[in-house]
Parts: C-alpha cells; structure tokens; sequence
C-alpha cells in the first residue's frame, strides 16, 4: 500500500507539471516525514547520493561537449565527413551518420549531438532537397551512437551504480557504437535509392586530405581519453577534466573561434543541464532508499524471477520493459531508479556486468528515440523547425537497425566484452 502511494503521488505530480527530480524529493520527503524519520536524515541521504567522485565527469563531458559545439569544431567535422562520403548515395545522410560517429568520441551525449550537429545537417540536407522527415529522423537516429561510443556520461553514471569499471564500459561500447552507424547507413542506402535523392559530387584527394588534416586535433580526442585511461595517466572520471582543457587547447591553436562570450555561454549551460541531472540523482536517491526499505527490489526480483527461466528470457524481458518504459519515462530516470534493481539478478543469471551495461545504454539510446517522449525527437524538431508529430511518424523505420544491433549484441556477448577482455 505504501509503495502504491509513492508510485502513484509522483505520477500524479509529474503529470501536472512538476519536474522529475522534484517530483522524487517531494514524495520522498512526505515518506520520511510521516514514518517518522525525519527531514534532517532525508537530507543526508540527498547529500550521500551526490557525494560520489565519478559523478564529477558527468558535468565535466557536458561542459566539454558545449565548448566542442562553441568552437566550430562539429562544423570540421561535418566538412570532413561531407568530402569523405558524400558521392555515395544518400550522400548527406551517411554525412550525418559519420559526422556523428566522429563527434561522439568527444562529446559522450545523444543530446549534444542532436544540439550541436543537428542544426547544421538538417539545413544542409534541407538545401540538398531531402525531406524535412528524412533529414530529422536520420539526424535523431544518429545522435544514439554518442553514448555508446567513449567517452559517454550514460556509461559513467551505470558505472557509478553498478560498481562495473567505467574504463571496460567505454571500450565495450566501440564495437556496439560502430555497428549501429553501419545499420544507419544501410538504412540511408537504402532509402536514398528509393527515393532518389541527390548526391554531392565526389571530393578530390587533395580536398579529402585537406578536411582531414583541419579536423585531426579534434578526432583524436577518444585516442587521447581512452590512451589516457589504460596507460595510467588519468581516470575515467579525470579523463572527464582533461577532455575539457583538450577541446580549449585545441581551439586555441587550431580553430580560433571560442570568444569569452561562447566560453561563458557554454559554462552557464553546462550548469544549468548539471543542476537538473543533480536534482533528479538527490531524488532517485531518496526514492531509492523508500523502495529499498519497502522491499520493492526483492519484489520485482520475484516478479522476473517467476517469468524469466534464464539468462535469455532475463534479457527478454528486461529489454521489453525498457524499451516499453522509455516511451513514456526520461532515460535518465529509468536508468537511476529500475537499472539498480535489475543489477544483482543479472550478476544472479551469470551475465557478464559489461555485457549487461552495454546492452541497457543501447536500449536507453533507443527509448530516446520512442514517440511520444523521446527526447532526441524534441530536440531535433525544435532545433531543425520540424513538426513532432511528423517527425514521431518519420522515426519509426529507424528503429529497426538499432534494434537488430541489440538482438545481436544480445545474442553474442563478445561483441559488447572482447575489447575490455583484450585490454584487461
């Protein structure tokens, strides 16, 4: 009955209008106050919940990919994958994979991505004569593959409540990452030969070589993390630090175009998107500590327990629960609130905690792209001036080629462990 209560009073708040992470403190507070534990004690569990050293990187990628967006470093990128492969057909929309691909081995958020490149490659398509529809949803889709490629603060913050080693999660997410840019620009072939969009035409050498020298500093940014991370020099969450003063230091000796006013624009976003994810992690947990007291894990572990017979039927229905929840909840939430009880029973299943995390950032990845709140779909159709809900109908083929990633990383664990294993 109590945990009915809770459930339902932060539904009720969050329908009206109260955001997540408050609408978590609030129902938590109500509980502490009325079991008789106190304010003061709920606020320690606030503060506890926030004291974690890996949390810094999280802020600290934000502020970096703001500054990587600032500087025109996403606009070297874009003219370096323009000239790679915009000839083949669906010329823009392989641009718009790629320029992805390349830009989440510096930003580490789907967010970023949609924000930052998303803008650009929708008016150049726009220009090029594709679709409003097609440009949005190959911009959407595309954004997922910044958390799966390092760094990614959807990786740390699993790592930060699983106790999995953020190092291995970043390595077990490159292989992953690739596989669903392929399956994008499979589906972009695909598309494009049907419906005949134009093609850009094919770039020199010499140009080729020329784009690739101007965005060399800024690709080299996921060698420099994740050589720093095994090589000892730094951790995954220092890494977080040093990602920031490299997209600086590179500006200032390659690009030039981060003014003072940028710089303060891109610190004041950066706390303004931090305090909201702090919010939401002081909510979920207090409310991680009324489930925990209410029993409510060892309840949903009965509850897979008595439908799931194994390790495949496990995966199954974890992955049909998130897939259904990101619909309607914000990644972020499910990822704090659900992921922890799900933990200990695939540690119980033998699922290896990599293989585990993997497979839970890809599918949070794809709820971002779930109508109706799917994240990535308001952000593209705002910054691209698109209605949702075309843009919700346009997304739905997309879909497809990240699912079929999942049932593969799913199925065949190495594809998400023989990199951490290689390296460990």
């Amino acid at each position: 009955m109590i945990l009915t209560t809770v459930a339902l009073g932060w539904l009720l708040l969050v329908l009206i209008g109260v955001p997540v992470g408050v609408a978590m403190i609030f129902v938590s507070m109500g509980y502490f106050y009325y079991s008789g534990m106190g304010i003061t004690f709920a606020a320690q569990r606030m503060v506890d919940g926030l004291n974690s050293f890996p949390l810094l990187a999280v802020p600290l990628f934000i502020l970096a990919a703001a500054i990587l967006n600032s500087a025109g470093i996403a606009k070297q990128l874009f003219g370096f994958a323009r000239a790679l492969i915009g000839h083949v057909p669906g010329g823009l929309g392989h641009v718009n994979v790629l320029a992805s691909l390349f830009f989440s081995g510096m930003s580490g958020s789907a967010m970023a991505d949609a924000g930052g490149l998303g803008k650009m490659e929708i008016q150049a398509m726009r220009e090029a004569g594709y679709d409003d529809e097609f440009a949005g949803a190959v911009t959407a889709a595309s954004s997922m593959i910044g958390p799966l490629v390092p760094p990614s603060i959807t990786m740390v913050l699993y790592g930060v409540i699983s106790g999995t080693s953020i190092g291995a999660l970043f390595l077990g997410g490159v292989v992953p990452g690739v596989m669903c840019a392929i399956a994008l620009m499979v589906m972009v072939f695909i598309l494009a030969r049907r419906r005949n969009y134009p093609v850009d035409e094919r770039a020199t050498m010499g140009e080729i070589g020329r784009r690739f020298i101007g965005s060399l500093p800024a690709l080299l940014t996921p060698v420099v993390i994740v050589g720093g991370i095994f090589s000892g020099y730094f951790s995954p969450t220092e890494s977080a630090a040093v990602t920031v003063l490299y997209a600086i230091a590179i500006d200032l000796l390659f690009y030039r175009e981060l003014t003072l006013r940028k710089l303060w624009d891109a610190i004041y976003d950066t706390a303004a998107t931090s305090s909201a994810i702090a919010t939401i992690v002081a909510g979920v947990s207090l409310m991680g500590f009324v489930l925990a007291r209410e029993q409510a894990p060892q309840q949903i572990a009965q509850l897979f327990l008595s439908i799931a017979d194994g390790p495949v039927m496990f995966l199954i229905a974890v992955n049909l629960m998130i897939f259904v929840l990101g619909a309607f909840i914000e990644s972020l939430v499910i990822l704090l609130i659900v992921v922890p009880i799900l933990i200990p029973i695939a540690a119980g299943f033998g699922i290896d905690p990599v293989h585990f995390g993997i497979i839970v950032v890809l599918n949070l990845m794809i709820s971002i792209l779930t109508p109706p709140m799917g994240m990535a779909l308001f952000i593209v159709a705002q910054v691209g001036n698109i209605k949702f809900q075309r843009l919700a109908v346009a997304i739905l083929p997309w879909l497809i080629p990240p699912l079929v990633v999942l049932v593969l990383v799913c199925a065949f664990p190495v594809l998400s462990t023989g990199l951490p294993s290689l390296m460990y």
